[in-house]
């Protein structure tokens, strides 16, 4: 009783002492570095809506299990960060929350998070929400989101996009127990998100990637050996989760490269311009493990003529380790495909039938759909679909499980109601329970980034769309339980 007497005046003590710093023109604080020079356990470190030059460093910034450190934009979208080679560098940190900014225009990386080149003490306990990276002024191994030696971390509701042309929107070495959900990707240079250096245990989920350069997701890739985290690790990419995600376009969607024991599945790819996917190996030192022991399960794969050769098998490597199954093939360009050439026999393939889908944008399937019920009895990952909706039994093939739309609408109805709808001025949002972000999206998924301006209070939101041109847009809300809606909002003026 002592004991929890102790701890219960210790964490009360840390929320009396919690701070907040201010950033910001006439602030107390004119610069990040500044502030985190003088942050401590359990502080916000609020930066005020504006223009703000690169090239920060910060380090040995560090929270705690029950006190995190907080960097967040008044507003979001409000703080930009623009130019410099890298609007900040990050080293050897750990509980930290990024939420609200904007980076634009670095000449080399965008943001750079790292371990300091201490493989012992890692950068740890790192949440991004809400942040946006738009544009690259970078040519060349640049990336938007560098991560190096980063464990136990999560990247959501963040928007990426115009990468480097040799780069990767996220390239991650050595990370360890990371989750990606409910991000955008676009137009990235080489990759969207690369995992490498004995990289491990990392979901990726509910993501939307669009044009993704030549591997959206390089599951794997090349590193120098002495960048390997752990040192000695024998293998690229370990136990990567690639689940629920709505990949458009790029060379190839899906690379296996030097991985070992990593999972597609749930995912649907539509149409890229040469592969479905690669199984590939680059590091061949000795005692390496060649790309093998790695399932591709539950997928809808549409493709055209561009991409008849669906799946390509390099040197090196153990294709005959691999398990493909329940996956649906489509090509609506060639009633007569014979069908993707696997490297392992396929059980239960379902060969160019139409997965019907309601839409190109969030890509709903009919019950008439050949993909309804037709995936794996036995699989019980991933357990939600690409708009967080749980997975039927048994479940459907690909990123998007069939709901009743009626019933989509009634428990939208429960739990949020939007109005006026038409609407001119704004939207108000009533939510039941308090809410993690709304966004307002075109129809073909791409963010409005001038109707993120919302007020809220308790749990009615408004956001404003009197600058927007008359059309349909696509509204979506996320309840602080990571539970999904969206909505069709007509604007008239």
């Amino acid at each position: 009783m002592k004991n929890i007497w102790c701890l219960f005046l210790l964490l009360y003590a840390t929320v009396l002492q919690a701070r907040t710093l201010e950033v910001g023109s006439g602030k107390q604080y004119q610069r990040l570095q500044q502030a985190t020079a003088s942050a401590q356990a359990g502080d916000t470190i609020l930066i005020n809506s504006g223009v703000y030059s690169g090239g920060d460093f910060i380090s040995n910034l560090n929270g705690n299990e029950n006190a995190w450190i907080v960097i967040r934009a008044t507003e979001r979208g409000g703080a930009i960060f623009r130019g410099g080679s890298q609007a900040f560098q990050m080293s050897e940190a750990s509980y930290i929350r990024i939420e609200n900014l904007v980076f634009e225009q670095q000449t080399a990386n965008g943001v750079n998070i790292d371990d300091g080149g201490t493989y012992e003490t890692p950068t740890h306990h790192l949440h991004i929400e809400n942040c946006e990276w738009r544009s690259m002024n970078a040519t060349g191994n640049n990336d938007e989101l560098k991560l190096s030696g980063i464990d136990d971390f999560v990247i959501r509701n963040c928007i990426l996009r115009n990468g480097a042309k040799g780069g990767s929107l996220i390239d991650m070495v050595g990370c360890h127990r990371g989750t990606f959900i409910n991000n955008i990707f676009e137009n990235g240079g080489s990759n969207a998100i690369q995992a490498k250096g004995a990289t491990s245990e990392i979901l990726i989920q509910a993501n939307k990637f669009v044009n993704c350069g030549d591997r959206t997701i390089n599951i794997g890739g090349s590193t120098g050996l002495e960048f390997f985290r752990p040192l000695g690790a024998k293998y690229e990419a370990k136990a990567i989760q690639v689940y629920s995600n709505i990949f458009i376009g790029s060379v190839t969607p899906i690379a296996y490269v030097g991985a070992v024991e990593c999972k597609v599945e749930n995912n649907t790819i539509y149409k890229p311009t040469r592969w479905a996917l690669r199984i590939l190996q680059e590091t061949t030192a000795q005692g390496f493990l060649p790309c093998g022991n790695n399932t591709f399960r539950n997928n809808i794969i549409v493709i055209g003529n561009t991409g008849t050769v669906a799946i390509n098998v390099g040197g090196n490597t153990a294709p005959e380790t691999f398990t493909f199954e329940y996956n649906l093939w489509y090509n609506p360009d060639n009633t007569t495909w014979s069908g993707p050439n696997t490297p392992v026999t396929e059980p239960n393939r379902i060969l160019n039938k139409n997965p019907l889908f309601m839409d190109t944008v969030d890509f709903r399937i009919p019950p008439t759909s050949p993909a309804y019920k037709a995936g794996s009895p036995t699989a019980t990952t991933p357990a939600k679909d690409y708009h967080g909706t749980s997975f039927i039994q048994p479940r459907s093939i690909g990123a998007v499980e069939f709901v009743n739309p009626t019933e989509v609408e009634e428990v939208m109805q429960q739990h949020i109601k939007l109005f006026p709808n038409p609407a001119q001025e704004y939207i108000t949002i009533q939510a039941e329970h308090a809410l993690r972000s709304v966004t307002l999206t075109t129809i073909l998924g791409e963010v409005v980034s001038n109707a993120t301006e919302i007020q809220s209070t308790g749990t009615v939101h408004q956001l404003y769309c009197y600058t927007l041109p008359s059309g349909t847009y696509i509204l979506h809300v996320w309840q602080a339980d990571g539970t999904h809606y969206s909505e069709p909002v007509h604007i008239l003026r």
